[in-house]
């Protein structure tokens, strides 16, 4: 039933295994809740794309699975269910469906979908944070009670990094979307992406560290309140840098270009939340960075090809034998392939 309605994509269910570990953890975090709004999110992204790829007589890509998660997992726990939807339909059918389908798209279909809903909704998302409620180990998953308050990016500027626990936050109890606020497991996650070659390490390399290195810049220049190292696990910018910006249809494939368009993202992220009028700027970073991504790799020179190794093979030889005594030897090959 699966192999006759997906494409089979490895790569994919690599990220989505790496996803379903923050799904379970947010889980506990933030209660069943968190179930209920990616399982609508999963039904609804699967359909759009049914839909469309019907029409194209195509299988549906299991990178449909990769887009519902990183859209789900970016929104607050309490997010309206109705909102959600919205997103992820856009998600799929304007954002990826209306370019071609699958290895078509240039932008980034989760991040499309999920800076829409906050551009369209932006004062119903921003009374849905929760604070995570984890009584115990196994009640957590069961949670309900949760409470509205700031994130950590607007309590720094209001109130300083003194009134935030750093470990607490890099551990995930802390407010935030649903799958960006367990650092350690993001930073597990990126890990294991990178080991098995799934996610380009230069691209997370070029997103995190160029977005620390403007925070420090200006935070040392006295032009923002945002604490370097608090400002990397508040927020969405490790998630982004590790799940979004890696995304091998939207960015560019040259090792150069890679490294120009995290630094592209990283450094329009770490620009709106400090001049602009938005409290997180990763989805800007993001969407600005494909819209560059071709352009950058035109621009780029190609790599260097690696010189070919030179390969002797020398001809068989025949036995010492004198010709046409059939002496029965066999061909003797020299050479170091034996």
């Amino acid at each position: 039933m699966w192999d006759k309605l997906f494409q089979k994509q490895l790569i994919m269910r690599r990220v989505v295994g790496s996803l379903m570990v923050l799904l379970v953890f947010s889980t506990y975090l933030f209660g069943w809740r968190v179930l209920i709004i990616n399982a609508l999110v999963l039904a609804l992204g699967i359909a759009t794309e049914w839909v469309f790829e019907r029409a194209r007589g195509k299988k549906v890509s299991e990178a449909v699975l990769v887009t519902c998660l990183l859209y789900g997992l970016s929104l607050p726990p309490m997010v309206p269910l109705w909102i959600a939807a919205i997103g992820i339909v856009f998600a799929v059918a304007v954002a990826k469906e209306m370019f071609g389908g699958f290895g078509r798209n240039i932008f980034n279909p989760a991040i499309a979908g999920r800076l829409f809903v906050y551009i369209s909704f932006p004062l119903q998302l921003q009374q849905t944070w929760a604070t995570p409620n984890v009584p115990g180990f196994l009640q957590g998953f069961f949670g309900m009670d949760v409470t509205g308050s700031a994130t950590p990016l607007v309590v720094m500027v209001r109130d300083g990094a003194g009134a935030l626990d750093f470990w607490q936050m890099f551990f995930g109890f802390r407010l935030g979307s649903m799958g960006e606020t367990a650092s350690w497991l993001i930073i597990a996650a990126a890990v294991y992406l990178i080991v098995t070659k799934t996610a380009q390490w230069r691209l997370i390399v070029s997103t995190f560290f160029s977005a620390l290195a403007l925070h420090a810049g200006l935070y040392f220049a006295g032009l923002s309140d945002l604490v370097p190292h608090f400002a990397m696990i508040s927020g969405s910018i490790l998630y982004v840098s590790v799940f979004m910006s890696t995304d091998p249809v939207s960015a560019p494939n040259k090792p150069a270009s890679q490294w120009l368009y995290g630094v592209l993202i990283g450094s329009v992220t770490v620009l709106v939340r400090v001049f602009a009028g938005f409290p997180e700027g990763t989805s800007f970073g993001v969407l600005i960075g494909n819209t560059f991504a071709s352009l950058i790799d035109e621009l780029m020179p190609k790599p260097k090809a690696k010189p070919k190794k030179p390969t002797s093979k020398q001809p068989a030889v025949k036995s010492a034998g004198t010709a046409g005594q059939g002496t029965g030897a066999e061909p003797v090959t020299t050479g170091g392939n034996q």
